[in-house]
């Protein structure tokens, strides 16, 4: 498994570099890593939407009517896994990116601030693809084994009634199976 870190960004995964992030609050360290699931337009795969929402970079002239509501969005996540597999990183860990929104993890809330973003490219309505959660393991073994990362949880669980992702059809035994400490109970601010 490859562990190369250089200021925040893991040499195994493509740069997408994101403008969309600040810096970590100096007393911050990355604690916690957050799965997410995001498909645009909705339900599609394979475009290059998502790497343009996070990116800016949605034309003007995009035909999709959904994804041109999307264009005032700056949002980002740390890292972004393809349904292929491949993973990109938008932003350097040792920063903060925008992906958690309004949340709360062990009594601590903007999560943004402590927290890894990783999306996975699905939905919350089928399940994910095999190559994804090994690429999300090996991910996820090299942030652990560089930040002192506590706990590896879900969206929905940082932000119950607001967020559903990465949603039931996700494999949190594989995780925990390979030794990451997944905590998906919900434990109010």
């Amino acid at each position: 498994m490859s562990a190369i870190w250089h200021r925040g960004w893991w040499q195994a995964a493509q740069a997408l570099p994101s403008p969309n992030f600040s810096a970590r609050p100096p007393q911050e360290k990355v604690s916690l890593a957050v799965i997410h699931n995001i498909s645009l337009p909705p339900f599609e795969y394979g475009s290059d939407a998502v790497a343009a929402l996070f990116t800016n970079t949605i034309r003007d002239d995009e035909p999709d009517p959904f994804l041109r509501g999307l264009q005032d969005l700056r949002v980002s996540s740390h890292f972004f896994i393809r349904r292929n597999g491949a993973t990109l990183q938008c932003v350097s860990v040792d920063d903060m990116a925008f992906h958690a929104g309004v949340s709360s993890f062990r009594g601590r809330s903007a999560c943004n601030a402590f927290s890894v973003g990783i999306e996975l490219e699905g939905c919350d309505f089928e399940p994910f693809a095999p190559v994804q959660y090994s690429a999300l393991i090996t991910l996820l073994q090299a942030l652990c084994a560089h930040y002192p990362i506590t706990a590896v949880t879900g969206h929905q669980h940082i932000a119950p009634g607001r967020k559903s992702d990465p949603g039931h059809f996700f494999d949190w035994a594989r995780l925990r199976n390979a030794g990451l400490p997944v905590e998906t109970a919900f434990q109010a601010a």
